[in-house]
């Protein structure tokens, strides 16, 4: 059925399938345990304290956040173990680094010589040192450490600081998301890792004991098996997925997450007119890969009906069909492009099963970006 359970919630609004969400959040945690490697989610797909809580319930061993923000309103929660997979630059933010290092075990991500001194000087005065994890640069061009010899350079700047302590090494294999096929998005990840391995063994070698080797994406953690020598992985949007990673997996089914979206007009015999635009979907879209999306979003229980193009608050639909089948005043869910960044459009969440509201859940990290 095209039409909503749910006619009765106001619009645009996130909606998400807690049961479709605890399927996901089970495979993920099986996975880990079946490679023996420690799931630390990242939380940066939600942003919400009550979803980490959920992960961590089901066997996660900490989170990961992209930015302070993320982090200061995860431990002011009751997250007390996380990683910032990010160069976080900056003495005012590395002060709030080093307030929540007083309180809670946090790591976070570095990449050159400008950050490491920021953190000496920051943390020189404390008892406890801040932990760190050199990000590597395994071909999503992007932030990281390309070379041997930057790596190693870093690596004995690190070593002759007092209060920056070098733990591991992580990576981001990104690039499995723009790749033709899952046979191709499998070896890429497999290269990704035994790159990420490499550079942990050279910082070994340079006489440093580190415990952590740290990857993450989750188009490739849903295909690829873990190398052994890898201790940690980092997926964020399996919790929820959307069209891309739907697309990647060429399952649909395990989207949780939808935005709850009226028919606000119909001009012309093919033309349906949403109340759900930039705002509440974003325009994001991907053009290359596995992960590619058509349109600006996928029409849940539909036949691959997309959204042709979204304004601030319209979202369109030309299909004549489709138009056929709904009305003026129904309420259809969009499954979004892209979720990370529909999640930070909204104050709140609608946690529902089977046609019914389970609760409200706040997104206190919504726009803590700084």
């Amino acid at each position: 059925m095209i039409k909503s359970k749910y006619q009765f919630i106001d619009t645009p609004a996130l909606i998400i399938d807690y049961n479709i969400m605890m399927k996901n959040i089970e495979f993920m945690q099986k996975k880990a345990d079946e490679y023996g490697v420690k799931l630390r989610p990242h939380t940066k797909t939600h942003r919400m304290p009550e979803l980490a809580k959920l992960q961590m319930e089901a066997g996660s061993g900490g989170i990961t956040v992209a930015k302070v923000g993320e982090a200061e309103v995860m431990a002011e929660n009751g997250l007390k173990d996380i990683f910032i997979a990010n160069e976080i630059v900056g003495i005012n933010k590395l002060e709030r680094i080093r307030e929540l290092n007083r309180k809670i075990n946090i790591r976070t991500g570095v990449d050159n010589k400008f950050q490491i001194d920021q953190l000496e000087e920051v943390f020189k005065n404390e008892d406890k040192g801040i932990e760190v994890l050199i990000e590597i640069e395994v071909g999503e061009n992007r932030s990281g450490i390309i070379k041997k010899e930057d790596l190693i350079d870093l690596v004995n700047h690190i070593k002759a600081k007092n209060k920056v302590i070098l733990k591991g090494v992580f990576s981001h294999e990104g690039r499995t998301y723009n790749v033709e096929n899952v046979d191709k998005c499998i070896e890429e990840s497999i290269k990704s890792q035994q790159r990420t391995i490499e550079c942990a063994n050279i910082i070994k070698a340079l006489g440093v004991d580190i415990d952590t080797i740290s990857i993450g994406a989750t188009p490739s953690l849903m295909h690829s098996k873990i190398l052994p020598e890898i201790t940690e992985i980092r997926p964020g949007t399996y919790i929820l997925m959307d069209v891309g990673q739907g697309s990647a997996i060429d399952d649909f089914e395990k989207c949780a997450a939808t935005v709850l979206a009226t028919i606000i007009s119909k001009p012309t015999e093919e033309r349906v007119v949403l109340d759900t635009g930039a705002k509440a979907l974003t325009a994001q879209s991907r053009t290359l890969g596995i992960c590619a999306t058509l349109g600006n979003g996928l029409v849940k229980n539909s036949d691959n009906i997309r959204l042709s193009r979204v304004y601030d608050e319209h979202g369109l639909i030309n299909n004549r069909d489709f138009s056929k089948k709904i009305n003026v005043g129904d309420k259809i869910e969009i499954i979004p492009n892209h979720i990370c960044p529909v999640c930070n459009l909204y104050e709140k969440a609608y946690l529902v099963s089977g046609g019914n509201v389970l609760r409200e859940v706040a997104i206190l990290g919504r726009g803590k970006s700084q």
